[in-house]
């Protein structure tokens, strides 16, 4: 429910319609509280509400896991960002809600004066924080449910039932520059805690009520000092110091297929130079957080105008422990991203030609696969607008509609060289073309890539294609070229490249389509990236592809759910290695094959099987049948997340394992165990069944046989003997009683 208050200030007054009507919303929780559930298994009772307490002039946003708390008066400062799991306050001092320049002139809003010692806010200042000084005046303040970011339009054969918009609460704050006639232009800063999870979400809205442009030049999103995790010293060379234990990412990622690597542009520790009597000598502990681009935006906002910043996630860890931190962060993505949460069974084909095409629908059909992309090397040409390039795609299209599979295919864009060179990004460094992250990459904004990407929509519209993979997405490159209209040269390259990418995979996602990304563009719509490997990997030998599949798996889903990230199967040569490399002739390789498929599948894994078909003998269509059908009997189970550790690492010695947990099924937890010796061997697995939510004792189906009761002991720990025939693959359920 919407609600909109108007705070009226005479010094620090708030109407007392804004009091009864906010209290009315909060969840009433004891004095002193703590925490009986688990969040990670039942979110359920942790909702988020706000309450505005009159007699201390503050304002609350919480949700029994984590509360951020404002000091209300001419502003809102953040005066409180606290762990309700441990009792923690994270903020050490006061800094302003936001900073930014406008035409070549700072702002901030915030308080007007600071405490003398930043280790610590003490009550004694909290009674003395204004913002009475401040040129920027609190007008209202909006108590609302979030809103979806973009659309999402669910089209996929299976989703789990994510919730888009995420449930939670968020609050407005509304802003006027006091001097209209100086500055016409007011800011609205937004706030989302989310049901269910220590997380929140903030971004900023800039508007022109002016009859003239203003730029706005920089802006700093969120200002946070926070309590370090460690303040040595001293620092060494070669000795990193680990910031804050809390997870902070946005939008604006780009440029790598981790979320450390993609978030390095707009996520930033520093050291914080107000704090004297930190203990470091240097004062360089890594304790301020600011979240701002790198550069820029430098973006012009016309007349009635307005400007949206790009979304900050936050998220609080209640542990340094790495699974549970891993599971927050998985848990984080199927809120704030749920589209990660499709899955489609795909197979890629390295051919446009018809009869080859619908042979591959056909068989994708048989097997029980949901999708087709047309890889690359397939000789696919989105960009080819004649019609009859169109028309043909778009009867394949309707082809694989009948059949109930989805079409798409591959377009290349970074690591390609644009002629003339005046259509590639300039490097800020050397004023030419090249040097960039893929060597050369095509200027989003110039003439080429706006037409590139108007034939990509175009064959979309046309085709009805539902499957996109843009390879060498961009990267976060600087371009020193301006390209009127779009861009004005390096200052906003950045971003305006990031704007126009981001943009056309959200209008996908509106579509339905399925967007595979190699790079970090989750937030932004995209479905996948690679779970990570080396692609020179797939020339080696079969055997060797197997151990290294599940070893990238298990290293890829400590931060990826299974959905997240793609692996490969080379069907047909890739990179080279030759017969020893490839399966085809498939049935001549179908142990191998079966291998591939059961310990990606196994892991809830996705991968790309490129290739021209799945089968080539009977034999072989049977068993590619079988372990899909495995798998869909299980899918919810294999989707769900892989506990590391209760799972093993393979290492080619003795056998690995996943195990899959998820309280909120029927099958609470699943493991796959995997037998890489050529000769039987026993082994007893030790599982911790924590997150199955499963107390005392459990019972426990292997292959799909008759249930046996085990108990748990006190620290929720199981030892399962399993006996392996050599190569074998095997499978446990784990359910409650009945």
């Amino acid at each position: 429910m919407h609600q909109t208050f108007k705070p009226s200030f005479s010094r620090l007054a708030l109407s007392g319609s804004f009091l009864l009507t906010v209290v009315a919303t909060w969840a009433q929780l004891p004095a002193n509280y703590l925490l009986e559930t688990d969040w990670l298994l039942k979110p359920s009772p942790f909702v988020a509400k706000s309450k505005f307490d009159a007699s201390n002039r503050t304002l609350t946003l919480s949700n029994g896991l984590l509360s951020r708390t404002w000091h209300i008066d001419e502003t809102a400062t953040t005066t409180s960002l606290r762990n309700l799991m441990s009792g923690e306050e994270l903020l050490r001092a006061i800094r302003p809600e936001l900073a930014f320049e406008i035409d070549g002139k700072a702002y901030e809003i915030g308080p007007s004066n600071r405490q003398a010692n930043h280790a610590y806010i003490s009550p004694e200042f909290l009674e003395t924080i204004s913002s009475e000084a401040s040129p920027w005046q609190l007008t209202s303040i909006d108590v609302d449910s979030p809103q979806e970011r973009f659309p999402w339009k669910r089209t996929r054969h299976h989703a789990p039932t994510a919730q888009w918009p995420p449930q939670g609460s968020t609050v407005h704050f509304h802003y006027d520059y006091a001097d209209q006639q100086a500055l016409p232009m007011s800011v609205s800063v937004h706030y989302e805690l989310f049901d269910g999870m220590p997380a929140l979400s903030k971004w900023i809205t800039f508007r022109n009520n002016g009859s003239t442009d203003i730029n706005l030049d920089t802006f700093k999103a969120e200002i946070l000092a926070i309590v370090p995790h460690e303040d040595p010293v001293e620092f060494r060379e070669g000795v990193a110091i680990t910031p804050p234990n809390i997870h902070v990412e946005t939008d604006f990622a780009f440029g790598g297929f981790t979320v450390k690597n993609s978030q390095r542009h707009s996520v930033h520790w520093l050291p914080d130079a107000e704090w004297n009597s930190q203990v470091n000598w240097a004062r360089q502990t890594p304790c301020l957080l600011e979240v701002r681009p790198p550069i820029g935006p430098d973006q012009t906002i016309p007349p009635n105008g307005t400007f949206d910043s790009f979304r900050v996630f936050e998220l609080i860890y209640d542990t340094t422990e790495r699974e549970r931190k891993g599971l927050a962060l998985r848990r984080l993505y199927r809120t704030v991203a749920p589209w990660v949460t499709e899955n489609p069974l795909i197979l890629h084909v390295v051919s446009t030609n018809t009869e080859t095409v619908e042979n591959a629908i056909d068989q994708a059909t048989e097997c029980g696969f949901e999708m087709i992309s047309l890889s690359f090397g397939s000789g696919l040409n989105m960009e080819d607008e004649s019609d009859e390039n169109h028309e043909k795609f778009r009867r394949l299209t309707a082809y694989a509609e009948k059949k109930g599979i989805h079409l798409g295919g591959y377009s290349l864009l970074s690591s390609r060289r644009i002629k003339p060179d005046s259509d590639n990004i300039v490097n800020p460094d050397t004023g030419k073309p090249g040097g960039q992250t893929h060597g050369f990459c095509p200027a989003l904004a110039s003439d080429w890539g706006q037409t590139y990407f108007s034939r990509l929509r175009s064959f979309f519209d046309k085709t009805g294609f539902l499957q996109f993979t843009h390879d060498g997405s961009y990267p976060g490159d600087k371009d020193a070229a301006p390209r009127p209209p779009l861009q004005k040269g390096v200052k906003d390259s950045q971003w305006v490249q990031w704007k126009i990418i981001t943009e056309f995979y959200q209008e996908l996602r509106a579509k339905g389509a399925y967007v595979r990304v190699p790079d970090y563009y989750f937030l932004s719509g995209a479905n996948e990236c690679g779970m990570g490997y080396r692609e020179v990997n797939w020339s080696l030998p079969r055997l060797q592809q197997q151990l290294h599949t599940r070893q990238n798996i298990y290293d890829g889903t400590w931060e990826k759910t299974p959905s997240m990230g793609w692996m490969f199967v080379p069907l047909t040569q890739y990179h080279g290695g030759g017969a020893a490399a490839t399966i085809e002739p498939l049935h001549q390789n179908l142990a191998h094959y079966e291998t591939m498929i059961a310990s990606n599948l196994g892991a809830g894994v996705q991968a790309v099987y490129r290739g021209h078909r799945l089968y080539d003998t009977d034999e072989t269509k049977a068993a590619v049948i079988r372990w899909v059908r495995w798998f869909k009997s299980n899918r919810d189970i294999l989707e769900s997340d892989i506990i590391h550790s209760s799972s093993r690492r393979a290492n080619s010695r003795e056998p690995d394992w996943f195990f899959h947990a998820n309280p909120a099924l029927e099958t609470k937890g699943f493991l796959v165990v995997y037998n890489p010796l050529n000769r039987e061997t026993a082994v007893t697995a030790p599982l911790n069944l924590y997150y199955t939510g499963i107390k005392q004792s459990v019972s426990v189906s292997i292959n799909g046989g008759p249930s046996k009761i085990y108990p748990i002991d006190e620290r929720h720990r199981l030892g399962l003997p399993i006996k392996l025939a050599p190569n074998e693959i095997s499978s446990v359920s784990f359910t409650t009683i009945k």
